[in-house]
């Protein structure tokens, strides 16, 4: 479904991915595990098309898409949810459903059931200012807005950071549903428990390098073996 290949990548002369290569096929909930500045947000911010490599290319269905703009993405299928749990503050939550809605020309009823159906509770916020939301309802209603339209690929930055360990509980359900629903995606992700549980593939990168693949049962779900990338 997704090829990278020898991705170099950074800000103004600073490299930050070097080399970089991966490949994720239909339906794989795939992971990118290292250690902060490792350069696993600009792989994924390059794939979804804010960033341009110096070099390589990024294939999607065997199609070159490197240089096609995030909306043009997103029309393809991507979906990118950020780190920064960033939704629009001075509209209600339902204001932010509609505007997805309106963007992926989706009928806003369903767009609603859509993301209620991930997470019931959120229906009791609808006409509440999304900016009151804690960390963890944002990070639910992004990822329900990312349902919305016609999503073939989600590439997820740090789900979990900084959210209290029921609520993790929430957005590893949230996630297995996305798993069940055969939506490919590809996660940025420090919570190992969350790793080891979902995951078809870990990637570890370390300096910009992916230093490894993981995809045997048994290493994935050896969370200590796995802290020593962190």
């Amino acid at each position: 479904m997704l090829n990278v290949d020898g991705i170099n990548a950074g800000y103004g002369r600073a490299m930050v991915l070097h080399d970089v290569s991966l490949k994720l096929k239909e339906g794989e909930t795939v992971f990118i595990v290292g250690r902060n500045g490792a350069g696993k947000t600009t792989l994924l911010r390059t794939i979804c098309g804010l960033m341009k490599p110096v070099q390589g290319t990024i294939d999607y269905r065997d199609e070159n898409i490197l240089g096609l703009a995030p909306e043009k993405l997103a029309q393809k299928g991507f979906r990118f949810v950020a780190q920064d749990k960033k939704v629009f503050s001075d509209l209600t939550v339902r204001g932010n459903i509609e505007l997805a809605a309106y963007a992926a020309g989706e009928p806003i009823s369903k767009a609603i059931e859509k993301v209620t159906s991930i997470y019931p509770d959120i229906k009791r916020f609808m006409d509440s200012k999304a900016g009151g939301l804690s960390g963890g309802q944002r990070e639910i209603l992004l990822i329900g807005r990312a349902l919305i339209g016609d999503p073939r690929l989600f590439l997820i930055d740090e789900p979990t950071e900084g959210l209290a360990a029921i609520v993790i509980e929430d957005i590893f359900r949230i996630l297995s549903r996305l798993k069940e629903d055969n939506v490919s995606a590809l996660i940025v992700e420090q919570n190992l428990s969350v790793v080891s549980r979902l995951a078809d593939r870990i990637f570890i990168m370390k300096e910009g390098k992916i230093i490894r693949e993981i995809s045997e049962k048994s290493e994935m779900a050896d969370t200590l073996a796995l802290e020593s990338y962190l």
